[in-house]
């Protein structure tokens, strides 16, 4: 049975980015389908007639998304097919402005400046994103590190059960995720960046790693917090939660907090389901 996406979101949030990259995925893919047609689609994929690994609908490119008729449509999937989720794309209103400035594009939201589009659209949506299961906010990440985490959350990878679990590590300095739904902070450890021949490095280099994982506050930290974790997946999988967003952050995230996430994805078995935000920075 393929697994269902209604992934809709802010003007310019990424959802071109996201359709591309679940098309690589081998996921059918269908853009800006009547809202009417889609269940019947829907029906195909419950019923097993599409060979794909998934089937996401992308709506709302049009800027005319009628919330009600979307949930609506969502009940109708869930209906015949329990695994229906909405993944829901945000940035904030900042960003969305400069992007729309920088390609020229006409917002789709019909208003007098695009400050007022931007803000008509997010309150024309606020519904859908508070149930959405999923929200991703692709303010503070690129295009490549988007593909990135669509690749690791809708992969089997990241899978206990019927809940999907990720860990994104980042930096303090570039601001907290917005989209997660736990947050570790492991800046109490000593820095790799204060040592010359570490700073050029990263977490996913063995010197990095060592150098924190050696540390025995870093052993207490990982065993509090993997203890934490293997009693609340379960818990919020039973609950019926459909994805949990862990983030391990440092200042920088670039050293400290990539070591650390790796290792808490060894640990609880996640395999890549793992998204440095900051490495690279």
């Amino acid at each position: 049975m393929s697994e269902v996406v209604l992934v809709t979101g802010m003007s310019g949030a990424g959802r071109s980015t996201v359709s591309a990259a679940l098309e690589d995925l081998g996921w059918f893919v269908i853009d800006n389908l009547p809202l009417e047609l889609i269940a019947r689609v829907g029906e195909l994929a419950a019923a097993g007639s599409l060979d794909y690994a998934g089937v996401a609908f992308i709506v709302g490119r049009s800027g005319r998304v009628q919330p009600d008729a979307l949930l609506a449509v969502e009940l109708e999937l869930q209906q015949m097919h329990e695994s229906a989720k909405i993944l829901f794309l945000d940035a904030p209103d900042e960003v969305l402005i400069r992007r729309f400035e920088g390609n020229r594009r006409r917002h789709p939201f019909p208003a007098p400046s695009l400050a007022d589009s931007i803000a008509g659209e997010r309150l024309l949506l606020q519904s859908i994103r508070d149930a959405a299961d999923l929200v991703i906010d692709t303010g503070s990440i690129n295009t490549n590190q988007l593909r990135s985490r669509i690749v690791e959350t809708f992969t089997d990878a990241g899978i206990l059960g019927s809940l999907r679990v990720s860990l994104v590590s980042f930096g303090y300095s570039n601001g907290i995720p917005r989209d997660v739904d736990l947050v570790f902070d492991c800046r109490f450890l000593p820095n790799p960046h204060w040592i010359d021949e570490l700073r050029p490095l990263s977490g996913l280099d063995e010197p990095v790693a060592n150098f924190v994982l050696e540390q025995e506050p870093a052993q207490h930290f990982l065993d509090d917090v993997v203890s934490l974790l293997e009693w609340q997946i379960p818990a919020f999988a039973k609950e019926g939660k459909a994805y949990l967003s862990i983030a391990i952050g440092c200042t920088g995230g670039r050293h400290r907090s990539v070591a650390i996430a790796e290792e808490i994805r060894r640990r609880l078995h996640l395999e890549n389901a793992v998204f440095h935000r900051d490495i690279d920075r």
